[in-house]
């Protein structure tokens, strides 16, 4: 397995602990098993929004402007998803949405020169392209986790002994 792909498995699991922790911390009755049923399937979905974070910049600078052939594209690199796996430290509601944000940020503008490389793009412009891909993923992120949550509201709660 590439370290890239290590990377982004750990960026998704710290980002869903980071998510994961306060409602924990908020119900002290759930058991070990439930929170890890929880934690796994959950940073799987956040590496895989992670991954193609750069593929769907990339596909939109090349519908913005493709001068240069398509197979060049914007790829995660081990120096440009270390960040993320920051993100449990400052993705705890209430602690830091501001530095979670932020760190987002920082990610996202290290992604903007390689794209800019890579398709032609003005700096500016390939900031544009990862600005609005990374908040198109975030928010399809956070529209399936209220489905999810609304679905599982819908269930018959479990027997607490």
């Amino acid at each position: 397995m590439s370290p890239v792909v290590v990377l982004l498995v750990l960026a998704g699991l710290s980002e869903a602990v980071g998510r994961i922790l306060p409602l924990v911390a908020r119900r002290p009755g759930m058991s070990r098993t439930f929170v890890a049923g929880l934690l796994l399937p959950s940073g799987l979905v956040q590496g895989a929004a992670f991954a193609l974070w750069p593929p769907t910049a990339s596909t939109l600078a090349g519908l913005v402007h493709s001068p240069r052939p398509p197979g060049g594209g914007l790829v995660w690199t081990p120096a440009l998803v270390t960040p993320l796996v920051l993100a449990a430290v400052v993705a705890f509601p209430l602690l830091g949405p501001l530095l979670h944000l932020l760190l987002l940020v920082g990610v996202g503008a290290g992604m903007a020169a390689p794209l800019a490389a890579a398709t032609g793009l003005g700096w500016w412009a390939a900031a544009g392209c990862v600005a609005v891909s990374g908040a198109g993923i975030g928010f399809a992120v956070e529209a399936v986790r209220r489905l999810v949550v609304a679905v599982s509201a819908t269930r018959a709660p479990e027997a607490v002994a």
